[in-house]
């Protein structure tokens, strides 16, 4: 494959790139626009799995790195706010095998609940992040993201966005790294048990780290320079170094490839060159806020072009400091539920009920939207049970009555467990009811499995998670399962006699995806071919 021309997704190509790295195991959680990395690693002969959440999927991917194989770890940019907990104290500790974090950032929210940019987690933990602007650089900056991992044995983040993971550019993949050696844990408690007196003399190494990568970026980064006329300068980041490039090509243009620690003195240097300098970055002024506070002269994008995605029209109009009214995109068909899927039986209910609903992440967000309008809150994944709660507990009774959580059943894996103990453990005056719609997938993403469907990423049959014994097991007072094949009609007196009770309470609705299900039912069978076969071996 050496020397072959490949057009490739940024996914695809972070994938290919990890594969040919050596890379033993890839964790993460699925999330837009992440998903299709370790879907892709696995097609290609990875070893990958999905985590309940990217916590989880962090954790055991430093325990993987610890033990000296080279990891990566992936989620869309909110999942890193999941996993932030480990990454802050990760980066303090010693990897042995290189560790890369994928994060992928969503500007202009495609698929996410915002446009946070997490170029702030660089600074913030003291991660270096990696920023490709098309497939060949997420090829190369994954392999070159393990090796400064291996080289000062810390996580290296990878920060795509969805324009670089979804577009496809051609990849020239290089020989495939060759270690077939065997792994071997090296203990080294004071690099990796982080207690006050282990961790203050780690966090000076960790200072020390940042300042050699430093040092190297400003000798050797990948850093790019286009040299053109003088009286323009730019300086850009990931895509939007493409989009600089096309919108002024006569322009000197300097490329920063690891943008955390950053090459001050070759950017001094090349502001020192030019006559005017603009920093072209999408999202919040990361940038440009760094050069100001080393004293450098640069222009930054107005305000209204820190919303969404940027493109060539909109960088020549940043380059011409045009802050006229844009034009407004047109209007594209509002995203509705599937015909036939369950959820649109539960809102239907919850709406002629008039619930106060709670909502959480996924397809059934789109409860919210008419014919329904039936969602009330949304913030994170999990925060409906919680958020729940926390009007139940003010209200005035006959609202708190009416107040009702909906989570999913990947969601309710991913973070919906410990709102259960909450509820159990801080149970409103007025009771509570919680739903878990259980559609066997993680549906928004792209149908991908999680612990409560009894399959793993390469859907093969594994242990389930199951919610009824989980719930009951917690002590929640009343747990009900409902097929909603058949009991749809059951689900409205149900409602009505709970919302009544002083007790905490869980209904579990059960359909599967309408766009999963003939697939499950793929699984299902071979699932079932495979357990003959390995009876009629045994006998």
């Amino acid at each position: 494959m050496t020397g072959e021309r490949l057009l490739l997704s940024g996914d695809d190509a972070v994938a290919l790139g990890a594969l040919h790295a050596g890379v033993r195991l890839g964790t993460g959680y699925p999330g837009t626009p992440s998903t299709e990395i370790l879907e892709t690693f696995d097609r290609i002969g990875g070893r990958a799995q999905w985590s309940p959440n990217e916590k989880v999927a962090l954790e055991v991917a430093c325990g993987s790195a610890f033990a000296g194989a080279r990891t990566i770890v992936t989620m869309k940019h909110v999942g890193l706010n999941v996993a932030a907990d480990a990454l802050f104290t990760a980066t303090h500790t010693d990897v042995d095998g290189g560790l890369v974090i994928v994060s992928a950032d969503d500007p202009g929210m495609a698929s996410s609940q915002n446009e946070q940019d997490n170029r702030h987690y660089g600074r913030a933990a003291a991660a270096p992040i990696l920023e490709p602007i098309d497939s060949q650089q997420a090829y190369d900056f994954t392999w070159l993201g393990l090796e400064l991992s291996e080289r000062w044995k810390i996580p290296v983040i990878l920060r795509l966005t969805t324009r670089v993971c979804h577009a496809k550019t051609v990849v020239r993949p290089r020989a495939p790294h060759q270690d077939d050696s065997a792994l071997r844990f090296r203990r080294d408690v004071p690099a990796r048990v982080m207690i006050p007196a282990f961790a203050k003399p780690a966090h000076r190494r960790l200072r020390q780290k940042l300042a050699e990568i430093t040092a190297w970026n400003e000798a050797e980064g990948p850093i790019t320079l286009h040299q053109g006329d003088r009286a323009l300068g730019i300086v850009a980041t990931g895509v939007a170094a493409v989009h600089a490039r096309e919108a002024a090509p006569d322009a000197c243009q300097l490329t920063i490839g690891l943008t955390y620690p950053l090459p001050l003195e070759r950017i001094r240097a090349f502001a020192a060159s030019v006559d005017r300098l603009v920093v072209i970055e999408e999202g919040d002024p990361v940038l440009v806020d760094s050069l100001r506070a080393a004293g450098i002269d640069v222009e930054g994008k107005p305000e209204q072009y820190r919303f969404g995605e940027l493109n060539v029209a909109r960088v020549r109009r940043i380059l011409a400091n045009d802050t006229s009214p844009e034009s407004e995109p047109p209007a594209g068909k509002p995203p509705e539920l599937c015909p036939g899927c369950s959820h649109r039986v539960v809102f239907e209910t919850l709406r002629d009920l008039d619930c106060i609903v709670s909502g959480d992440i996924g397809c059934y967000t789109l409860g919210v939207l008419p014919p329904f309008s039936a969602m009330d809150t949304c913030v994170c994944m999990g925060a409906s049970v919680g958020v729940g709660l926390g009007l139940r507990h003010v209200l005035p009774e006959d609202e708190a009555r009416r107040v009702v959580s909906v989570i999913g059943d990947s969601t309710f894996v991913h973070s919906g467990l410990t709102g259960i103990a909450e509820m159990v453990y801080n149970p409103p005056a007025t009771g509570h009811v919680v739903l878990i719609l259980d559609n066997a997938t993680t549906a928004m993403t792209g149908q991908q499995e999680h612990p409560g469907t009894g399959r793993l990423l390469d859907h093969s049959p594994t242990n389930r998670i199951s919610f009824e014994s989980v719930c009951e097991s917690m002590g929640v007072a009343n747990v009900h399962v409902l097929d909603l094949h058949r009991g749809a009609d059951d689900l409205r007196p149900l409602l009505e006699d709970l919302l009544a009770r002083n007790e905490t309470s869980v209904v579990i609705t059960r359909q599967p995806c309408v766009l999963a299900a003939p697939k499950i039912r793929v699984y299902e069978k071979a699932a079932a071919e495979q357990a003959e076969c390995a009876t009629a071996t045994q006998d």
